[in-house]
């Protein structure tokens, strides 16, 4: 079917390859940070000529100045640890086995140690049951 209009053709193509995802070693990353310091303002420049992003360059660079490029190949590694038990911990642990829970009819509820004044938790018992 003829048409009227003329044929619009592009003048630049381009092909654009998404479809991989590149795996970087450490000494590679390790360079190319190096080679992104090399003068004024080569991070952009050295991200283009590399093929990765500007964020992606700046993070290599973030994690080399941290120590952690090299690290991927190593084992982790395990300290011991002793767990020791704090004085307050142990208070903590001797005043619960005396302790009493007291639940009040109206929703409210009261704990005490085994040293409580029996008096004055009487009078705050009956304040409590007053509301």
């Amino acid at each position: 079917m003829p048409t009227d209009s003329p044929r619009i053709l592009p003048r630049r193509m381009e092909v654009v390859d998404t479809g991989r995802r590149r795996r970087w070693s450490d000494a590679e990353k390790l360079r190319i940070v190096e080679e992104s310091y090399a003068g004024h303002r080569q991070a952009s420049a050295t991200a283009r000529r590399h093929g990765i992003s500007t964020s992606l360059l700046y993070r290599w660079r973030r994690n080399a100045r941290a120590g952690l490029l090299g690290q991927a190949g190593r084992a982790p590694a395990f300290v011991q640890a002793t767990v020791l038990e704090t004085p307050a911990v142990a208070q903590r642990r001797d005043n619960a086995a005396g302790r009493m829970e007291i639940h009040l009819a109206n929703g409210r509820r009261i704990t005490v140690g085994p040293d409580v004044d029996a008096d004055a938790l009487g009078r705050v018992l009956e304040v409590l049951e007053a509301r």
